[in-house]
């Protein structure tokens, strides 16, 4: 269990750094915010995983409960994450945030 546990941890970590890589070297808005919210809903849904694993280390109805919230959590996540970044991006493009594009002058 503790295996699965560290796997999870680790791989959920990767993920938040690759979500920050993102942020930090897409060029525009539009696929930053792309960025944020696959990565930051999955890290996030991984991490939560790894703790519901984490606390079957002894098996009883509170540590069920905390599990079953800690689920819960995972799903008002994988709902509220995705929305708010579709949100966020309307906002940029009703405001005129104009999408990268390529120059001649780049192309190669």
């Amino acid at each position: 269990m503790d295996i699965i546990v560290i796997l999870l941890s680790v791989s959920g970590l990767v993920l938040f750094f690759a979500t920050t890589v993102g942020l930090l070297r897409f060029p525009d808005f539009y696929s930053r915010m792309h960025a944020a919210g696959k990565g930051d809903t999955l890290s996030s849904l991984i991490m939560l995983l790894a703790l519901v694993f984490y606390n079957f280390h002894e098996m009883n109805l509170a540590n069920l409960l905390v599990a079953i919230k800690i689920l819960l959590i995972g799903v008002f996540i994988f709902m509220a994450s995705p929305t708010a970044t579709h949100a966020i991006i309307d906002a940029g493009y009703e405001s005129g945030i104009q999408p990268w594009t390529k120059k001649p002058e780049e192309e190669s």
